[in-house]
């Protein structure tokens, strides 16, 4: 899997003009869903995730974790995480997940945030989707299983 974080002090998704995912200080999680990714990966990435040290302590040090925090989550699916941009100019996306697999992942990933303790927000699979967010340093970091 792939996932785009951003440390937020606030973000949410908006779908045909009706927000349907909002939260305050925390993490902006865009993700997608690679073809050999397996609901272990999405567990796996939701763990790693929950425990990134990427939020400042007393000392100004970032040293806590989304769990340390009670922080929250937005999740919001991005298969254009997946772009191929090897030749020409427009982007191929045939290296994400097919859409049943990758929806199934995304949702598996968001629900492994929750069970971790973390309150998760998403947006809607496969909609047109608005996300305003504020970025908080900004502090961005790109993850992916397989490297």
């Amino acid at each position: 899997m792939r996932a785009l974080l951003q440390r937020v002090t606030q973000a949410s998704v908006t779908v045909e003009g009706q927000i349907i995912g909002a939260i305050g200080p925390g993490l902006l999680i865009l993700i997608c869903a690679m073809p050999n990714d397996t609901e272990a990966t999405a567990q796996a990435l939701a763990q790693k995730i929950a425990k990134l040290r990427l939020f400042k302590d007393e000392a100004g040090k970032m040293n806590l974790s989304l769990s340390q925090t009670g922080g929250a989550a937005l999740v919001v699916s991005q298969f254009t995480l997946a772009a191929d941009t090897s030749r020409g100019t427009r982007p191929g996306f045939s290296y994400a997940a097919k859409p049943d697999q990758a929806n199934a992942l995304y949702l598996h990933f968001a629900a492994q945030l929750a069970a971790l303790g973390i309150p998760t927000e998403r947006g809607q699979f496969g909609a047109d989707m608005s996300v305003a967010l504020t970025n908080d340093g900004p502090v961005t970091l790109w993850l992916d299983t397989e490297s």
